[in-house]
């Protein structure tokens, strides 16, 4: 697998506390140096949230803010020229901090599963409960993700754009498992061709060895997102079993990588051995060789940072950091020590 990342490679998942893009930003740059990633500040409200953010790129799909949340709308209004708004100060800010920046960037967006289970339609309905809405949905995300990628090429010429798509919400998707406007009623379940069919859509906008999956769930489905055309799965190793354990081994020895959630957001004193600890028991179970690790692995925090404080969010890019060096220096050991 082509991976445009170096061996010890350490990222973010996306999102940061604060309101700040400029302070976001530097600190992304200054502490993940060899994989930056593009800030979220959800605290800034309505249209900074992954659900607002990611809808504002769909192309002639408007969308307003109702009481629900974010649903279809007649026409272009205040609540999506804000969040684009918001997005564009982002992407300035990014601008701003580069600094010559060169190498792998990575983007993220809600997918099409996780959107179509959190937008409504005009009736109340989730967009994921019409087959014919879901297809448009698709659609227009992925020229809406062509067109953000296109941007920060643009934007940042030495970059090479990576896409992770957040998809929490498939696992509910799939066992029907998404609730009806009056939340006594589910709607049914989506077969698993067709979510791996309207994913793979999307993840395609993307260059091949640049396409990656973020599934916080317990149940992630490992084997549909890497026939979706994930080349990286980022997963919460908190949440990993050995019920999970052959389908990550197939998933590393066919080239996919993992992107493996080892420090937590939670506020807790944080060490090089928090991180080190549950990759090592991992990789042990997998049985791969320790000189392997850094070529396949990626570490990440477990989930997004936008609940943490600042100085828990720095601590945990500062300790990832350190992970990226132990990781290289395994590689050339050959071994985990």
């Amino acid at each position: 697998m082509n991976r445009p990342w170096q061996p010890g490679a350490v990222t973010g998942i996306g999102s940061l506390p604060g309101t700040d893009p400029d302070e976001a930003a530097r600190l992304v740059f200054g502490e993940l140096a060899g994989f930056a990633h593009l800030v979220e500040l959800p605290a800034r409200g309505a249209g900074a949230d992954l659900i607002g953010r990611s809808a504002a790129l769909l192309v002639d799909l408007p969308v307003e803010i109702v009481p629900s949340g974010w649903r279809f709308a007649a026409h272009p209004g205040h609540d999506a020229r804000h969040a684009r708004d918001l997005l564009q100060r982002d992407l300035d800010a990014m601008q701003a901090n580069a600094a010559g920046y060169a190498g792998p960037f990575k983007l993220q967006a809600a997918g099409p599963w996780t959107l179509a289970a959190s937008l409504e339609l005009p009736s109340g309905h989730r967009v994921v409960s019409d087959r014919g809405a879901v297809r448009d949905l698709t659609e227009s995300l992925t020229e809406g993700l062509r067109l953000h990628l296109d941007d920060v090429a643009r934007r940042l010429p030495g970059v090479h754009p990576v896409l992770q798509l957040d998809e929490p919400s498939v696992p509910a998707v799939l066992a029907g498992q998404v609730p009806t406007p009056s939340g006594y009623g589910t709607v049914r379940a989506v077969d698993a061709p067709t979510v791996a069919q309207a994913l793979g859509a999307v993840l395609a906008v993307a260059d091949p060895g640049a396409r990656a999956v973020h599934c916080c769930a317990a149940d992630a489905p490992i084997a549909l997102l890497r026939a979706a055309g994930a080349d990286s799965l980022a997963l919460d190793a908190s949440l990993l079993t050995s019920a999970h354990y052959d389908a990550l081994g197939e998933a590393v020895e066919a080239g996919t990588s993992l992107w493996l959630g080892v420090l937590p957001t939670s506020e807790q004193p944080l060490d090089l051995d928090t991180a080190r600890d549950p990759i090592r028991r991992l990789w042990g179970r997998l049985g791969f060789a320790p000189d392997l690790l850094a070529d396949s692995l990626v570490a990440t925090p477990a989930c997004g940072l936008a609940g943490a404080s600042p100085a828990h969010a720095r601590r945990v890019l500062s300790v990832l950091r350190e992970v990226g060096n132990w990781l290289a220096d395994a590689a050339a050991e050959g071994t985990l020590g």
